[in-house]
């Protein structure tokens, strides 16, 4: 198929996805069981893959980026798309040179000595070529994809005309999740990665804040040879941390280096700034000297000094076993959904997270991200929008020192990088005193406080979520009820026409025409309420 013409790429989205809404709404009409829906969510699995693999470009993306969202996607489905690589046939070096001579024009071709016409590296947006400066320099040159701005502009438009129709027809997962802001999101990543000045200016940030750091290793710019679609960079020379002969050739040195690896990544996750959105095993090397070589820096995010600050609260309030905070500090960020019972949410927090304070030795960040994996899947959690890269860089990096480590010796890695990480903050006296607040005698005082205010608090927090449950269900009710008429009213259409029978005709198609109508109010309704309440409650 030619993954460049635009009616066949988006006829072949537009009609897969058709495919999947009939199956499940037929699996819903006949009430099928569980083991049935999980069959039907691999096939879906399965089939997504091969679209993707087929059609290319920011599909690809669009199935790394939904493969980290568990909170809202079947598990079947997941683990059929978890393992995508953005990695595709290299273009034609004749297409690829047509982009140099654009882009550098006759004065900086001559700059480059000699380029090697095999790829280095291929992926959806760009593709990576070894070239030799006329001192004798090696560089890495990476190219963007011929076509491809048409290409992701074709499966923009593809994937909002999706969107809506999923928006619209298609129940929404817990009730609250934005796809108008998850779109947005992704679009403005794509873009981003795009524009290789971008990636350059991301590039040059991480040069400037591991500059003091011996234990990484970012490639120099060669500026003068960059373009947003060129971008030129010291080659270095590392080999995957992940490969099976480079992980034997470590032997013990292998708990170092995935401390150094956590030592790289914590910061990114929580400390205010961008961090690396795409740390895959291509994208992270070790160099002989034991450097974790960080490269390609095209998919990148930005934690803003707010919600770093609730992170950091939030890890403190877990350790220090404080679940009251902890939810609190759930609710700041956007966790937790509107309708939550806060309370029922710290008792399940305190009987699930079993930490002890006294043996800091056996802490685990690892083993604590897999239990709030099981509370995320069984609590009313959401990932909010803005945190699904973050998210993607925790669990690539994670997938990461699990090949390195076998899984007994994990216990041993999180607590010295943490507490190192800790004792270069401001924080950590913050954590002291949270994890004093979490001792017996100081509950005592805090709650006699909270008795007294327990009985208005109570009032007030039942009264507010009784009247959001009802709101929403009330919405959805109205939505669902539309909807079912307009297909009535499609049948009755259908059925009067075979029938010649006018009456019934025009009454189908009013019937039609009025619930069309009152589910786009509905919608739209439903729609608004839900961007409102999330912020209201915060």
């Amino acid at each position: 198929m030619n993954k460049k013409n635009k009616l066949l790429r988006i006829y072949k989205v537009l009609s897969f996805a058709l495919i999947i809404f009939l199956q499940i709404y037929w699996y819903k009409w006949t009430r099928k069981p569980e083991a049935e829906w999980e069959k039907l969510w691999e096939r879906i699995g399965k089939r997504f893959r091969k679209t993707l693999f087929e059609l290319e470009g920011l599909l690809i993306k669009v199935g790394q980026f939904i493969s980290i969202r568990s909170d809202l996607l079947p598990s079947p489905f997941i683990k059929e798309i978890q393992d995508l690589t953005d990695k595709v046939p290299p273009s034609k070096w004749s297409e690829i040179q047509k982009v140099l001579d654009e882009e550098w024009g006759e004065e900086g071709s001559k700059k480059v000595r000699s380029i090697q016409e095999e790829a280095i590296a291929s992926a959806s947006i760009g593709e990576v070529y070894k070239g030799i400066l006329h001192d004798g320099t090696a560089i890495a040159i990476k190219v963007q994809r011929p076509e491809i701005q048409s290409i992701v502009q074709t499966d923009f438009r593809t994937l909002k005309i999706l969107l809506w129709f999923v928006d619209h027809l298609v129940p929404i997962p817990k009730g609250l999740i934005n796809l108008s802001v998850l779109f947005q999101e992704l679009k403005q990543v794509i873009e981003r990665e795009l524009d290789f000045s971008k990636e350059k200016e991301t590039l040059l940030y991480f040069r400037e804040r591991y500059k003091d750091r011996e234990i990484v290793k970012i490639p120099a710019i060669h500026p003068e040879l960059c373009t947003k679609r060129v971008l030129v960079m010291e080659w270095i020379e590392g080999k995957r941390i992940t490969d099976l002969e480079t992980i034997n050739e470590m032997g013990p040195y292998k708990e170092e280096v995935a401390q150094r690896l956590v030592k790289v990544f914590l910061p990114q996750w929580l400390e205010p700034g961008i961090f690396h959105a795409d740390p895959h095993p291509g994208n992270v090397l070790l160099s002989r000297g034991g450097e974790i070589i960080l490269l390609d820096f095209g998919m990148a995010g930005e934690l803003s000094k707010k919600d770093a600050a609730h992170f950091q609260a939030l890890i403190e309030s877990f350790l220090a076993k404080n679940y009251g905070k902890t939810v609190e500090v759930l609710s700041h960020l956007g966790f937790l959904l509107p309708n939550a019972d806060s309370k029922m949410v710290e008792r399940l927090l305190n009987e699930w997270i079993s930490i002890d304070l006294a043996d800091l030795k056996e802490m685990d960040l690892i083993k604590l991200k897999l239990e709030i994996n099981d509370l995320i899947a069984a609590l009313p959690i959401q990932v909010p929008t803005r945190f699904v890269f973050l998210g993607r860089s925790f669990i690539t990096i994670e997938g990461i020192v699990r090949q390195l480590l076998p899984e007994e010796e994990l216990i041993h890695l999180a607590k010295p990088v943490f507490t190192e990480w800790l004792s270069t903050q401001g924080s950590k006296w913050s954590f002291y005193w949270r994890a004093i607040q979490s001792q017996p005698l100081f509950k005592i005082f805090h709650s006699i406080t909270e008795f007294l205010d327990a009985p208005q608090k109570y009032e007030q927090l039942k009264e507010t979520e009784q009247r959001r449950e009802f709101q929403f269900a009330v919405y959805e009710s109205r939505k669902k009820r539309f909807f079912q008429l307009f297909l009535l009213g499609l049948i009755g259409m259908g059925t009067s026409y075979y029938l010649t029978e006018d009456l019934l005709l025009k009454i189908a198609t009013a019937l039609s025409g009025l619930s069309a109508v009152g589910y786009y109010v509905s919608s739209y309704n439903l729609s608004k309420w839900l961007k409102y309440m999330p912020e209201k409650r915060r």
